[in-house]
């Protein structure tokens, strides 16, 4: 599907640079893929990466036949402005900036534009992502693929209504700074017991990269798995407790 798409992304942030890694990775030519951001330096990285850059916003829209805004809510607007009249109903556009609707992008285009809404988290960024994709109006099933299909080359996609996103950025948008707080909290218990830190840190993390593995690919409820580690008496039940 995605081997035989001209991608243009708008914006050239991390973000961006994760989606193109992982197109790449997926088998996408290098010169199926446009890249256009004001600054220098961010063209001249990814220009390292082997695929086309351009300084202006239009030329990405007239290369592409998907159309990826990678740029912060506030340019997203202005950004539209400038590619409006090259996107055409044959054009996908997907938008990866917060807080911003299919039906006030859809504003800006001319025509039943097809839009999808996608809020993607940073670990995308070592392709352990998770992501919700969003149908606008004028999306069809097949516009919904070509987005799960793109960012599922950086992690994991799942189809949710355009009225959940904003409890998505809550969820998977948010919970990495939770995860990372717990992986330092269970280090730091690593290190007051003798451990040197970096073994705790790789312990901790590795432990929590694990146990969400479990319950991936088990599909087995949290609290079962909890259980299966509990022994009566043991470490993990004092353990267990506490933190009840």
């Amino acid at each position: 599907m995605l081997k035989s798409m001209k991608i243009g992304f708008i914006g050239a942030g991390m973000m961006a640079e994760a989606i193109a890694h992982g197109l790449l990775r997926a088998g996408v030519r290098p010169d199926m893929i446009m890249v256009a951001d004001p600054s220098e330096d961010r063209r001249n990285h990814f220009e390292k990466m082997g695929v086309a850059v351009a300084q202006q916003n239009s030329a990405a829209a007239s290369f592409a036949d998907t159309i990826i805004l990678a740029v912060k809510p506030d340019i997203v607007m202005p950004a539209l402005s400038e590619i409006a009249s090259f996107v055409t109903p044959e054009k996908l556009i997907i938008s990866i900036a917060a807080g911003v609707t299919t039906e006030s992008i859809n504003s800006r285009l001319q025509g039943e534009i097809p839009v999808v809404r996608v809020m993607p988290n940073t670990p995308c960024l070592v392709s352990e992502g998770a992501s919700a994709v969003a149908p606008g109006m004028f999306a069809s099933g097949l516009h919904t693929e070509i987005a799960a299909a793109i960012f599922g080359s950086v992690g994991r996609v799942v189809q949710v209504q355009e009225s959940k996103l904003n409890a998505v950025t809550g969820l998977s948008g948010s919970a990495p700074a939770f995860v990372y707080m717990f992986i330092e909290a269970l280090a730091d218990g690593g290190v007051r017991m003798g451990l040197p830190k970096s073994t705790a840190m790789v312990l901790a993390a590795q432990t929590v990269a694990g146990a969400a593995r479990m319950v991936l690919e088990t599909s087995i409820h949290p609290a079962e798995l909890r259980d299966k580690v509990m022994t009566p008496g043991g470490t993990t039940v004092a353990g267990v407790a506490e933190l009840e």
